[in-house]
């Protein structure tokens, strides 16, 4: 019972962190330097520089189309994951619009606004919230006309960068594409964490000895995978180890003390999930 409540609980709490983060991110840098990142939030700035509408409004109210639209074409899944982070952000940006400008600089504004907006972003993302928006019109596109989320976000992202080029000037649509990719980078850190792994792959005719040796002194799994040489037509075991970055020194020594001809491949890997390391 618990567990259920906590399941329910944590996507509004998600939703609630992450939007009251990504408030300080465009109320403090991006919202006062007429940076429009891409987004339902990026139209609100150009909205609120041009006709004074309060971004908060438009963000909500642009999202009532879409809401309408998701419910109808996409199911009212795509709508409930997205309601609390669209009324969370626009109700923040509105009653936190004091906070101070921290600088004027557009290089710096966009830098920090895009970090910011990015760790909101991706404690919504995190918690399987989302913020609506532009998440559901990329979705519509792919409905529509076929194109992939990632394309159809591109897309709707670019338009608005545009927009905000013709609107103020071509400077501050250059900044606002520093800050969009920052906040791409920043989504991705925030959902797959720092703790970058090493995926190593050990080609060796001493595979056996290596794989005990891995699985006592460095307490890790070893999965041993078929494989046949290109040249010589002999079947030969592969292993391979997932590692954390501190344990590598240590991986090689073990294989290498045992096969000093061993031929060895480590390449990075951005998340592992399972026993080890992070749950699920």
């Amino acid at each position: 019972m618990f567990q259920g409540i906590q399941k329910a609980i944590w996507p509004i709490t998600g939703a609630l962190l992450g939007s009251l983060v990504m408030t300080f991110g465009l109320n403090m840098f991006l919202i006062p330097n007429k940076i429009a990142s891409g987004g339902v939030s990026g139209l609100g700035v150009i909205l609120f520089h041009t006709f004074n509408i309060p971004v908060g409004l438009t963000i909500l109210l642009s999202n009532i189309p879409l809401f309408l639209a998701a419910g109808k074409f996409l199911g009212m899944k795509f709508v409930v994951r997205s309601l609390a982070g669209t009324f969370f952000l626009s109700v923040l940006v509105e009653i936190l619009a004091f906070l101070p400008i921290l600088t004027t600089d557009l290089l710096l504004a966009s830098i920090y606004g895009g970090i910011i907006l990015g760790i909101g972003l991706g404690i919504v993302f995190r918690s399987g919230g989302s913020t609506g928006g532009t998440a559901l019109a990329a979705q519509l596109i792919k409905y529509f006309f076929g194109l992939s989320t990632g394309q159809g976000l591109l897309g709707i992202d670019f338009v608005i960068i545009a927009l905000a080029g013709l609107v103020f000037n071509a400077e501050l649509a250059m900044y606002a594409l520093i800050s969009l990719f920052v906040t791409s980078k920043v989504i991705d850190l925030v959902q797959e964490g720092l703790g970058f792994s090493k995926a190593c792959y050990i080609i060796s005719d001493k595979g056996p000895e290596i794989s005990r040796a891995i699985l006592t002194d460095l307490d890790r799994g070893v999965t041993v995978l078929k494989g046949e040489g290109g040249f010589s037509g002999r079947e030969k075991n592969i292993l391979l180890c997932v590692v954390s970055q501190a344990e590598v020194s240590n991986l090689k020594n073990i294989v290498w003390n045992i096969d000093p001809d061993s031929f060895f491949i480590i390449s990075n890997v951005h998340e592992v999930l399972g026993e080890g390391f992070h749950r699920p």
